[in-house]
């Protein structure tokens, strides 16, 4: 009885929240200036896609690798990409636009397309002193926009967030990545980062991106043999093993907080088959979702 009580605590401390899918499904873009970033921006939860205008020095670091940024950078991010921004120098300033992907798939699916969005791409592109000045130029522009009544603002926006990427593909990606000491904790830690990010499942729509070792040493671009020795030296258990326990996590907490059919739950947790999700289920806990689902009331 008392394992069945700290269950039903734990599982009460992260429950299922349906109003979340509405604000989930609505688009959203906002601009700032960076210079408020004075201090390291760490591998923190980011639900939104990310282009970055850094004027200041610093360093990145991003897998087992980092940059040093020591002219004007443009950095793209999208939700999965957990990155470290390191200030060298005091003076930090720029600008940045955030927007979910709902924004842009609103008219097409250019943005989220591209190569600096996609697995394994490079993420920071050096523009030249007269794009510097117009990539400027359109972040003003869009922080006014922004903060006009102007009924189509959004689309205007777009189309400025469009400008933006074009300068980037019309420059040459930086190459200039080294490798980074103790890189199987920073790629560990990245890999258990990246996990966790793809939690809660909060809506039927919703689906795991990354499902295997493979789709996660893509993201992070490392190959899977070595991403799995890392993980494994660092926390002695292996990525395979890590992704099915936390998947096994979720599925209880479906289970016990919504009244999702077992097949959605197992669409939405990556599996083709319900079967396939009963089986897995069974061979972790030793009953049938179905059984949890009545078990634990």
């Amino acid at each position: 009885m008392e394992k069945r009580e700290d269950l039903n605590e734990f599982y009460n401390r992260i429950k299922y929240k349906p109003d979340q899918e509405l604000v989930l499904s609505r688009p959203h873009i906002n601009v700032f200036e960076r210079s408020a970033c004075t201090g390291p921006l760490t591998y923190s939860r980011r639900d939104y896609y990310k282009i970055t205008l850094i004027l200041g020095e610093g360093r990145l670091d991003y897998a087992d690798k980092s940059i040093y940024i020591d002219r004007p950078a443009l950095l793209f991010s999208n939700p999965l990409i957990p990155y470290n921004w390191q200030n060298i120098s005091k003076e930090q300033t720029g600008w940045f636009c955030i927007f979910n992907e709902f924004f842009v798939k609103q008219r097409d699916e250019l943005l989220t397309d591209l190569p600096m969005f996609q697995l394994g791409h490079d993420k920071v592109y050096f523009p030249d002193e007269n794009a510097v000045k117009e990539i400027a130029d359109l972040y003003r522009k869009m922080m006014v926009e922004n903060e006009g009544s102007y009924i189509h603002k959004q689309d205007v926006l777009r189309n400025y967030l469009h400008l933006i990427v074009h300068y980037a593909l019309r420059m040459e990606p930086a190459k200039n990545y080294e490798q980074t000491q103790n890189a199987a904790t920073r790629i560990t830690s990245l890999f258990m980062e990246l996990l966790e990010r793809q939690f809660p499942i909060d809506s039927m729509q919703n689906q795991l991106k990354l499902k295997s070792a493979n789709d996660y040493a893509c993201q992070l671009s490392v190959h899977t043999n070595h991403l799995n020795r890392a993980v494994k030296e660092v926390t002695g258990k292996t990525t395979t093993e890590h992704i099915a326990g936390r998947i096994i996590i979720e599925a209880s907490e479906l289970l016990v907080h919504t009244d999702w059919p077992v097949a959605e739950i197992a669409y939405c947790l990556g599996f083709e088959y319900a079967a396939y999700f009963n089986n897995f289920f069974k061979k972790a806990t030793g009953i049938t979702p179905k059984e949890a689902r009545l078990q634990i009331v």
